[in-house]
């Protein structure tokens, strides 16, 4: 049997190095548009910033690791064209220029997700940017490097946009950040949201939120961005305005997408075409909290369904248990993560369901340097049935999110939180930690 992955960062050499472990003489080939395979590229921002200056140390599993187990793999070849009907597709190499015909007779789509480049007038300049790929952040680093650039305009305030800002502050440049909704990072609720905001505003960032980028000046070289409020001088800008699923080769093979353009999955991550499975950004998965597929662009996800889509592609029926959204981000000196349903998705699903905000310290005052973190659930009225929670505080804030993630995943009761036997010292946590004390006061 012969089996093609298209695209080889995270879940498709989740697939095919589980291909490969459950029957060695499978035949894999992979075909990735870029030059770089298995790497992690939530590490992009940390190494622009220089919190870490060896980008191999993002690579997961070598090309030559992967070629040894026996998965054939090709970089800098794009799928142009996919023919179900014969079990065939049109693939070009960007090296020499040549087009080929490839067969299969499986076949897992993991191409991802690019970044959205918005319409605006002198986005082409040079000095802008975007940061998805291993390349953009090869070359970002050397451009950051430059000490004559000085001032940085980050475009958007979602994950990528806001690690980017925290890399620039790292390098010492004067930083702002434009964001076009009335927060920043979306997925959190605003009390969460505001507090990385008021970190960014400490640490000196010019956040404007509630502005429309109107436009990138400059003759060959970006000088400033105009937006319908103001005008920011740049001599680097970085856009993160969000990501789009990378299907467009695939429009013409009615396969079933969303509005989005994201594969449409079942849980065992097959697509509407019968020996095509797809994981990763660029396609739904399963949400355990909506109960329904949703679009979650997290590397989580996408190994956790490529690991499932080789399976099932080897004849098994392993179906994805769900996510719950999961995810963190660390804002200058501030952790937050985040877990299950946020308010506004709540409100959306007509739950009827309570919040509770409390704030409590990380370990007791009879330890040195104890910090308060802010702890926000989402619960269902009257069961009281955890339905989502978020977290932000200088240290033990994220983990914490862990522990109501598992609970979620269990469908735990905050009554049943708050009695749940977890650790205690002194150096890491009260008697009754953070999550008890927000479980418990749940009403």
């Amino acid at each position: 049997m012969k089996v093609v992955v298209i695209g080889g960062v995270a879940a498709g050499m989740s697939a095919a190095s589980k291909i490969k472990r459950m029957d060695p003489q499978t035949e894999v080939v992979v075909y990735e548009k870029g030059g770089y395979l298995s790497y992690g590229a939530c590490g992009l921002p940390y190494y622009v910033g220089g919190f870490n200056d060896d980008y191999t140390k993002m690579i997961a599993r070598s090309r030559e690791e992967f070629e040894k187990s026996g998965i054939k793999t090709h970089l800098h070849h794009e799928v142009l064209k996919v023919i179900p009907s014969e079990k065939q597709l049109l693939v070009r190499n960007h090296e020499t220029g040549d087009i080929f015909i490839e067969s299969y007779d499986k076949m897992m789509i993991s191409t991802g997700a690019s970044a959205v480049k918005p319409p605006v007038e002198g986005i082409d300049k040079k000095g802008v940017y975007q940061l998805k790929t291993l390349e953009d952040g090869l070359r970002l680093k050397e451009i950051a490097a430059d000490p004559q650039i000085k001032n940085v305009v980050v475009v958007g305030g979602g994950y990528i946009g806001i690690e980017s800002v925290d890399a620039f502050l790292h390098l010492g440049k004067n930083v702002t950040c434009v964001e076009f909704a009335d927060r920043i990072l979306m997925p959190f609720d605003k009390e969460i949201a505001a507090l990385a905001e008021q970190e960014l505003i400490s640490k000196g960032v010019n956040l404007r939120t509630s502005e429309k980028v109107v436009s990138i000046q400059g003759n060959q070289s970006v000088s400033s961005v105009v937006t319908d409020k103001g005008e920011y001088q740049a001599d680097l800008v970085v856009l993160s305005v969000g990501v789009r699923p990378a299907t467009e080769f695939l429009r013409d093979t009615g396969i079933h997408m969303a509005q989005n353009g994201a594969l449409v999955v079942d849980r065992e991550m097959k697509t509407s075409i019968s020996d095509i499975w797809a994981a990763g950004d660029c396609s739904l998965v399963y949400h355990k909290g909506l109960k329904e597929n949703a679009y979650l662009a997290l590397g989580t996800v996408a190994n956790k369904c490529g690991r499932i889509a080789g399976e099932n592609i080897m004849g098994k029926h392993i179906k994805f248990t769900g996510a719950l959204g999961s995810a963190a981000i660390k804002v200058c000196n501030l952790e937050m993560g985040r877990t299950g349903l946020g308010e506004a998705e709540a409100k959306k699903q007509t739950l009827d369901y309570k919040t509770v905000i409390i704030q409590a310290m990380d370990h007791p005052p009879y330890y040195p340097d104890p910090t308060p973190i802010t702890i926000k659930l989402i619960y269902e009225a009257g069961t009281k049935r955890l339905l989502g929670a978020q977290s932000a505080g200088i240290k033990g804030a994220v983990m914490r999110v862990d522990v109501f993630a598992v609970a979620i995943h269990n469908n735990m009761t905050t009554d049943e939180l708050g009695m749940t036997d977890l650790v205690y010292a002194p150096p890491f946590a009260g008697v009754w930690d953070a999550v008890h004390i927000a479980a418990n006061a749940a009403k």
